[in-house]
C-alpha cells in the first residue's frame, strides 16, 4: 500500500501517539533499532494515494498484540491494543499510544531478529484506507491531527476486514494514573456501516498480504531471523531481550 502525507495540518504535539517534540518526527523509532540487523524500514519519504492508510499489524513480541496505525501528516500515527480491534460497539479496546513509525512500515511483515527492540514475528493482519469524521459537536477541528491532539478522533475504515465507523478516545495523559502512561480506547461507532469480523485469535490469523501465520513467518525464516518483505535474512544470534509493545 501507498499514501502521502494525509489531511494536512502541522504534526501533532505529546498529545497524539508517538510525538517526541523533536525536528525529526521518526528520531523515537529510529534510535530504538540497528538498521543493519533488523529488515524493519528506516523510512525514506514514502509518497502515494490521495487517501490516507491505516494498518493493523499483529506482534509476536514478548506478549503478542496488535499494532494499529493510521497515516498522519507523513507518518503512522501508532497504538499498541493488546487485544486488538473489536466489531462490537460495546466492546471498548486499550489502545497504548506508541511511537511515529515510517509509511513504508504498513508493508512491513517478518522477523525482527532476538536482543532488538521488539523481537518477534510480525503480520500485516489488515489494511486499507480510512475517511477522517466530524463529531458534530462544538468547533470543527481544523484537520484529523488536531482531533487527535484533543483526544478524540472519528474515522471510516475501508480495509480487508475492518469496515465502518471507529473512534479513538484519550482517556489518560502521560503522567497521569499509577504507571503514568497515556491511554486511549479504540470504539467501534454504532450505526457506523458495515463492520468485520473483530479481532481473530492471534495464532490462527492470516496475513491480508501473504496468507500467512505468525508461525509460518517464524518458520519460512528457516534459522534466521531479520527477513522483511525485500529485506535480507540475517543470522539468528544469541537469545537476547525481547521488546514489549511497540
Amino acid at each position: 500500500m501507498s499514501g502521502k502525507k494525509a489531511n494536512g495540518g502541522g504534526g501533532t504535539g505529546s498529545g497524539a501517539a508517538g510525538g517526541d517534540g523533536s525536528g525529526d518526527v521518526l528520531s523515537a523509532y529510529r534510535g530504538k533499532r540497528h538498521f543493519e540487523r533488523t529488515a524493519e524500514p528506516r523510512g525514506a519519504g514514502a509518497t502515494g494515494a490521495d487517501a490516507p492508510s491505516f494498518v493493523v499489524q499483529i506482534h509476536a513480541a514478548s506478549t503478542t498484540h496488535f499494532d494499529f496505525r493510521l497515516e498522519v501528516d507523513g507518518v503512522l500515527k501508532s497504538w499498541s491494543v493488546p487485544k486488538g480491534p473489536s466489531a462490537d460497539p460495546q466492546d471498548k479496546r486499550l489502545a497504548v499510544p506508541t511511537e511515529d513509525h515510517p509509511l513504508e512500515y504498513r508493508e512491513f511483515e517478518g522477523v525482527i531478529p532476538s536482543g532488538e527492540y521488539g523481537a518477534g514475528s510480525v503480520i500485516v493482519w489488515d489494511e486499507g484506507t480510512y475517511r477522517p469524521l466530524t463529531s458534530g459537536s462544538g468547533r470543527a477541528p481544523a484537520s484529523f491531527a488536531e482531533a487527535l491532539e484533543r483526544g478524540h478522533a472519528s474515522f471510516r475504515l475501508d480495509g480487508a476486514k475492518l469496515r465502518g465507523g471507529y473512534a479513538l478516545t484519550r482517556i489518560r495523559r502521560p503522567g497521569e494514573g499509577d504507571d503514568g502512561r497515556e491511554a486511549w480506547l479504540l470504539v467501534k461507532e454504532k450505526g457506523g456501516g458495515a463492520s468485520g469480523s473483530g479481532a481473530p485469535d492471534p495464532a490462527r490469523a492470516r496475513s491480508a498480504r501473504s496468507g500467512r501465520t505468525l508461525k509460518q513467518v517464524a518458520a519460512e525464516a528457516d534459522g534466521t531471523e531479520g527477513s522483511g518483505d525485500g529485506g535480507a535474512k540475517k543470522k539468528n544470534g544469541a537469545k537476547g531481550r525481547s521488546g514489549g509493545h511497540r
